[in-house]
């Protein structure tokens, strides 16, 4: 029994967070705790969708695999990471991935299903599959989940 616990205590969570694109601060963060595929792009059946010229339909995906958590790129204009284009790489604590050479900057985080973010998501008062803040309104990521409904 105490082994089931265990494994249940350790369910991966992982927290992508959009960065402004010019002071790189948070403009919007997604926590997952159960997927095992996060999808990011255009289409709005992706886990997260970021409406941006650059950005591909279906760009990237996190794959959790038995060693970890994958990016995998899958848009034509490419993923980078530290200025290198990137096909698939493990995801890594703190790794900054851009969408495309110009496009949306993407912070990982990664954690155990301990952390504060699985206990309290930090969506910004959006659901997982709404279109980002437009970047060209000052006050856009300020709402609070009270004031979003």
């Amino acid at each position: 029994m105490a082994k089931g616990k265990y494994l249940q205590d350790r369910t991966p969570v992982i927290t992508l967070t959009l960065l402004h694109p010019l002071q790189s601060i948070p403009v919007q963060s997604w926590s997952f705790d159960s997927e095992s595929i996060i999808r990011i792009g255009r289409a709005t059946d992706n886990d997260v969708v970021l409406y941006s010229a650059v950005v591909s339909r279906y760009h990237v995906e996190l794959r959790l695999t038995n060693s970890g958590w994958e990016v995998v790129s899958l848009g034509a204009n490419g993923t980078y990471v530290d200025g290198k284009l990137i096909t698939q790489m493990p995801a890594i604590d703190g790794t900054v991935m851009r969408l495309a050479s110009s496009g949306p900057q993407v912070q990982i985080k990664l954690g155990s299903g301990r952390s504060e973010s699985r206990a309290k998501p930090d969506r910004s008062g959006f659901s997982s599959s709404v279109t980002t803040p437009s970047l060209d309104e000052p006050d856009s990521d300020t709402y609070t989940e009270e004031e979003t409904g």
